[in-house]
């Protein structure tokens, strides 16, 4: 299956949340899409439904792929610690995420965008692979040839940097990833909980 490309506003009113940041569609029209979104009386979803729905969310929400999703949790699964806070630590690590939440890109996809396209380095080294799993201490930062790209020094100017597990220097467009993130630090509003249930059927 290739990434998704489809509505995002779509796909946001399915899961009545706004996983790719603020829609106006979705504050006009906050029901499931489709022909009979208002009206139809919706059956009550399985225990499965839920869980799944709730796997579905984290995907779109950070742009993984199935067969990548799988291996995260298997990392996370043999992992010490609770298997749901490990796994969202190890998608917060990714290094497309990392890029989007230091405020080098507008949006996780266009985050992926500037790592598959060599304008991203780590601790120095170029890598434009976006599933790259950083580890605390590791530095991440603008290649010098790319540092004049609109993309990035508008969104870098625009940007605050919120997230207490990376630092960022917006005049060298350099950041650390100082620490794994506590869950209580990561916004997103997902039940991890229902994923590791879904696994352990």
């Amino acid at each position: 299956m290739a990434r998704y490309t489809g509505p995002k506003s779509k796909v946001a009113r399915k899961f009545r949340e706004p996983i790719f940041g603020a829609d106006k569609a979705l504050e006009k029209k906050n029901y499931p899409p489709g022909q009979h979104g208002l009206t139809k009386k919706r059956a009550k979803q399985s225990e499965y439904a839920v869980q799944l729905m709730e796997k579905q969310k984290v995907k779109y929400t950070y742009g993984i792929l199935e067969r990548q999703f799988a291996k995260i949790f298997n990392r996370a699964s043999r992992a010490h610690g609770i298997t749901g806070e490990v796994l969202l630590q190890l998608i917060e690590a990714r290094l497309d995420n990392v890029v989007y939440r230091m405020g080098i890109a507008p949006s996780r996809s266009a985050a992926r965008q500037l790592v598959g396209h060599n304008h991203i380095t780590v601790n120095g080294d170029l890598v434009n692979i976006a599933s790259y799993t950083l580890k605390p201490g590791d530095v991440v930062a603008v290649r010098e040839k790319s540092k004049v790209l609109e993309v990035i020094t508008n969104n870098v100017a625009g940007a605050a940097n919120q997230y207490p597990w990376i630092e960022f220097d917006k005049t060298k467009l350099e950041g650390k990833f100082t620490s794994m993130p506590q869950r209580t630090q990561i916004p997103e509003n997902i039940k991890e909980q229902l994923i590791v249930e879904l696994y352990s059927k």
